[in-house]
């Protein structure tokens, strides 16, 4: 069986890139990981992984004096191959064929991959600017050894949300449920079933969202959701439930999957424990379509101590609350993550 890009990696470290180092730095205070992009920091890359970007690639974390000359001493020094693995290749973001020692400062990694510097003081707004996918890209990956600390102590403060902030984007997912949940009976009704398929689909992902984030985990973009979400331990329970709802082909049989998630996953919360209600679906006025009650999303709202995060607005929460574009989830431009601020 062929090693994950994480074991690869790692035995690339081992057996080649530290002798390297520490042959030339014996006493350097240096983090090395597997971080940033690619399935294999997730743990989650296969076969089809390896077409393109994958294979000898690690992060190498220096003092900021000494990047330039471990990398120049990287490209003199290390072989042509290892484990039948070329050491240098060409990535689908830089055509040179070069090694793939990212060198660097861990807080120049980091500010890389979330647009914010996290060895400062997070505000509110920096807080709800992070997405999952690119706080994932570093804390998900192995660190196989950190002398200087530095990477560690930025992993453990990018952990999780600050309570109140946890709090509020919890709400958000409910708030956001409850601005559509009707809308898969009212449009199959009216015969729109494409559009009922849609809005139960949008919901499901959102449902999935929430059910991270009440877990304390830092959620990944759209490929690897659903993956991540059957692994949950309490809220992947509700997996089932959101795959009846979206496969289902009358419009009551996927209300009544989402509703037997929503109900799910509003167990996960107060075993979490966030404050909950009775129940957090109830008859959307006299109709038959089925809603979210207003106070499943009060009573997360009125649990927040914070002024200032309770005078965020409703429904609108983080950036990938916002917005599910991936150029604007993952740019490092203007628009991107730790840019576009709440």
């Amino acid at each position: 069986m062929a090693p994950s890009g994480s074991e690869l990696s790692r035995s690339y470290f081992e057996h080649v890139v530290r002798p390297a180092v520490e042959a030339r730095w014996p006493r350097l205070a240096y983090a090395a990981a597997r971080l940033g992009s690619g399935s294999d920091v997730l743990g989650l890359d296969d076969a089809m992984s390896r077409d393109h970007d994958w294979g000898l690639r690690l992060d190498l974390l220096v003092p900021a004096g000494l990047v330039d000359d471990v990398d120049a001493h990287l490209t003199e020094s290390l072989p042509e191959s290892f484990a039948g693995h070329p050491t240098r290749f060409a990535t689908t973001w830089d055509p040179a064929v070069r090694h793939r020692v990212q060198v660097g400062t861990a807080r120049d990694l980091a500010v890389s991959r979330l647009g914010l510097d996290p060895t400062t003081v997070l505000t509110v707004a920096d807080w709800l600017s992070l997405t999952g996918q690119a706080v994932l890209e570093v804390t998900a990956g192995e660190v196989f050894v950190d002398r200087a600390g530095e990477l560690s102590g930025i992993r453990r403060r990018l952990g999780w949300y600050p309570d109140d902030v946890w709090r509020h984007v919890v709400a958000v997912d409910w708030a956001r449920i409850a601005q559509e949940l009707p809308f898969v009976g009212r449009t199959g009704q009216r015969g729109d079933d494409l559009g009922s398929r849609v809005v139960a689909a949008r919901l499901a992902g959102i449902a999935m969202h929430l059910g991270h984030l009440l877990e304390r985990r830092w959620p990944p973009y759209a490929k690897w959701l659903g993956t991540s979400f059957t692994r949950l331990p309490r809220a992947g329970a509700a997996a089932e439930a959101l795959q009846a709802a979206v496969t289902a082909d009358g419009w009551r049989e996927r209300e009544d999957g989402l509703v037997a998630a929503l109900r799910m996953l509003h167990r996960t919360q107060g075993a979490a424990g966030l404050p909950t209600v009775e129940d957090p679906v109830e008859p959307f006025w006299d109709r038959p379509y089925r809603g979210v009650r207003e106070a499943a999303v009060r009573v997360v709202e009125e649990s927040i101590a914070d002024p200032a995060v309770r005078a965020l607005p409703r429904g609108v929460g983080s950036l990938e609350q916002r917005s599910d574009n991936v150029d604007v989830l993952m740019s490092r431009g203007p628009v991107g993550r730790g840019r576009a601020r709440p």
